[in-house]
């Protein structure tokens, strides 16, 4: 009996030895992850600064005379130098453009690549494409909205551009349409574009940015957290559900013929 009571006794002073440990380990676990947290997108924003900034160097650097790098002078590389070249010539570019002469001369340059059968085609998509994001007006790509996609009860996130052409509403059921563009998780760069009704399309109130953000997270970051943000998503979620209601009672438009 003598050694099962020191057996017993042995026990409990372990115990509370390995809770102890456990706790501490927990802690470490904790402090570990809270530093990630804190340190890993910080880390991923300067590299992919790092990175972009390299890139460029390298792509401008075999243009520029070597009397003129600023290596050539400084015993250490100076990154960043060729991306300040691009800058100020892209500058100087649309300060040429803005006058008489300079629209000219585009012009000209334009014309020229739309008569090459191979590169009129690139040319031209390109052309749209980067008229589109950078360009301020409201029929960009700037709004955000709610479809029901792929399955009746569940929505996506979709960007809408302009409405379609007269060729192609044209031969569409008889309501007015938007161009939407759904992107996919996690890389928003590819997705799916279609013709939506309108009256199919709830329109949100975020930003662009922020709608990338839910997209590129899966859903783990959503746009606002305070009670006021959490009042407006379920103000959305009733007028889908409503939405829905209201599509189901409403008898299928046949499409119209093209004449």
């Amino acid at each position: 009996m003598s050694y099962d009571t020191g057996q017993n006794a042995n026990r409990s002073n372990e115990k509370p030895a390995l809770k102890q440990a456990r706790g501490l380990m927990g802690r470490i676990r904790t402090y570990f992850l809270t530093g990630l947290v804190v340190a890993g997108p910080a880390a991923v924003t300067l590299w992919l600064i790092w990175w972009f900034v390299t890139w460029v160097d390298n792509v401008v650097r075999p243009f520029i005379p070597a009397d003129y790098r600023p290596e050539t002078y400084l015993p250490v590389n100076v990154p960043g130098s060729g991306l300040i070249i691009v800058f100020v010539a892209l500058t100087v570019l649309g300060f040429l453009t803005a006058n008489l002469i300079g629209r000219k001369l585009v012009d000209f340059g334009e014309s020229l690549l739309s008569r090459m059968p191979i590169v009129r085609p690139i040319y031209r998509t390109t052309r749209q494409i980067f008229h589109t994001l950078f360009s301020k007006s409201e029929s960009s790509f700037r709004r955000v909205g709610l479809v029901e996609f792929p399955s009746p009860g569940m929505w996506s996130l979709v960007f809408l551009t302009n409405a379609p052409t007269e060729e192609i509403s044209s031969r569409l059921p008889a309501t007015e349409h938007v161009s939407a563009f759904m992107p996919c998780t996690p890389n928003p760069t590819t997705g799916f574009f279609f013709y939506v009704p309108k009256r199919d399309v709830i329109d949100l109130d975020i930003t662009v940015e922020q709608a990338m953000t839910v997209i590129m997270s899966a859903g783990i970051v959503q746009p606002g957290g305070d009670p006021h943000s959490q009042t407006k998503l379920a103000a959305l979620a009733e007028t889908a559900r409503l939405a829905q209601a209201a599509r189901k009672a409403e008898p299928k438009a046949e499409p119209t013929s093209a004449k």
